[in-house]
C-alpha cells in the first residue's frame, strides 16, 4: 500500500469515526431535550393536580351519568323485547290465513259435495300446504314406528306384549307425533312400547 493510499484510509477512518461522534452527540441532544420535555409536564401536572374533593366529586358525577345512562338503556331494551315479544308471531299467522281460508271454503263446500273423493283430494291438498308451511318453518316430524323407544325423543303412554321379537323394546304405535324445530324437541312423541 502506497503512502496515499493510506493517508487516504486514515482520513476515511477519521471521517467514519466523526460521523459516528456526531451521531451519538445528536442522539444524547435528543434524549436531553426529551428528558426536559417531560420535566416540564410533570412541573405543569403538578400546578394543574385537581384537590382530592375536586377528584371524588368528578368521579361522582361520572357515576351518576353512567348509571343514568345504563337504566335508560334496560328500559329501552325491556320496552323492545315487549314489542318484540308481542308482535313476534304476526309473521307465523299472516302465513296461516290462507290455510284458515282453504278450511273455511272445504267447509262451506261439504254439505254441497257430492264426490266424496273429492273432497278428500281437498282435505288431503290443504293438509300437505299446511306440511309444507310448518317445514318451512324448521318443524319436523319425529320418526318413531318402529324404532328403537328413546326417552330424549319419545315419551311412552303405556306398553304392551310386542307382536314379534323384532319390535321388543322398540315404538309398536304412535298416539300423537312428535316435533323437532331445528333439531330441537318441542314436542315428545306419545307411542306404545312393545315388551
Amino acid at each position: 500500500m502506497t503512502k496515499k493510499e493510506k493517508k487516504a484510509e486514515k482520513q476515511h477512518e477519521e471521517t467514519a469515526q466523526q460521523e459516528q461522534n456526531n451521531e451519538q452527540e445528536s442522539n444524547l441532544q435528543q434524549e436531553a431535550d426529551q428528558i426536559e420535555i417531560k420535566l416540564e409536564e410533570k412541573n405543569e401536572e403538578g400546578k394543574s393536580e385537581k384537590t382530592d374533593k375536586e377528584k371524588l366529586d368528578e368521579l361522582n358525577d361520572k357515576y351518576l351519568r353512567l348509571a343514568a345512562e345504563y337504566d335508560n338503556y334496560r328500559k329501552r331494551t325491556l320496552k323492545e323485547k315487549m314489542e318484540l315479544t308481542k308482535t313476534a308471531g304476526a309473521d307465523i299467522l299472516v302465513n296461516i290465513l290462507p290455510v284458515i281460508d282453504d278450511f273455511e271454503r272445504a267447509l262451506g263446500h261439504l254439505d254441497q259435495a257430492k264426490d266424496m273423493d273429492a273432497v278428500k283430494d281437498g282435505i288431503a291438498l290443504i293438509y300437505n300446504k299446511f306440511s309444507e308451511f310448518i317445514k318451512q318453518r324448521g318443524v319436523k316430524e319425529i320418526e318413531a314406528k318402529e324404532k328403537e323407544f328413546d326417552t330424549d325423543l319419545h315419551e311412552a303412554i303405556t306398553k304392551i306384549p310386542a307382536p314379534n321379537e323384532e319390535l321388543k323394546g322398540k315404538v309398536v304405535d304412535v298416539v300423537e307425533k312428535g316435533y323437532y324445530l331445528y333439531e330441537k324437541v318441542i314436542r315428545f312423541s306419545k307411542v306404545v312400547v312393545g315388551e
